[in-house]
């Protein structure tokens, strides 16, 4: 297997991963599974559009292992790695904490209110890094 020129997510301590345990952003660094992202030619009858992104997702609301559909128009102003290749998501408390050091292939920015995502690349791989302002009281 080859090693990874990428760098860790700050704050991890690099080891080997057994079998059954989880992966060590989420054990050591306490980032949550959010979504998996994957990128579709199929339009769908729950599309919302993101029009700053030239983008429609769906499936996300209604999947119960956090699968969410991405649907790109052709002048979508994404980067074509996060066109084509599937991404996994994890909430984080911090994301620019979790940024620093890392390629990053879309920096945060608001897709809808209360909400900052990030992408980067990790190894070849797009990853998302979202987190969500606290549900206050009035």
């Amino acid at each position: 297997m080859s090693q990874s020129n990428s760098p860790l997510p700050h704050g991890l301590n690099p080891g080997i991963r057994q079998d059954h345990e989880q992966p060590p952003v989420s054990t050591q660094l306490g980032w949550r599974f959010h979504h998996v992202g994957i990128p579709t030619t199929r339009q769908r009858s729950d599309e919302v559009y993101l029009k700053q992104f030239g983008m429609y997702v769906s499936g996300f609301s209604t999947s119960p292992f956090g699968i969410e559909w991405m649907r790109f128009d052709s002048d979508s102003c994404l980067p074509e790695i996060i066109r084509t290749i599937p991404h996994v998501a994890f909430e984080v408390s911090d994301i620019d904490c979790a940024i620093i050091d890392q390629e990053i292939i879309l920096p945060p920015t608001s897709p809808s209110k209360g909400v900052r995502s990030a992408m980067i690349l990790y190894n070849g791989a797009p990853v998302e890094l979202i987190s969500f302002e606290s549900c206050r009281s009035p």
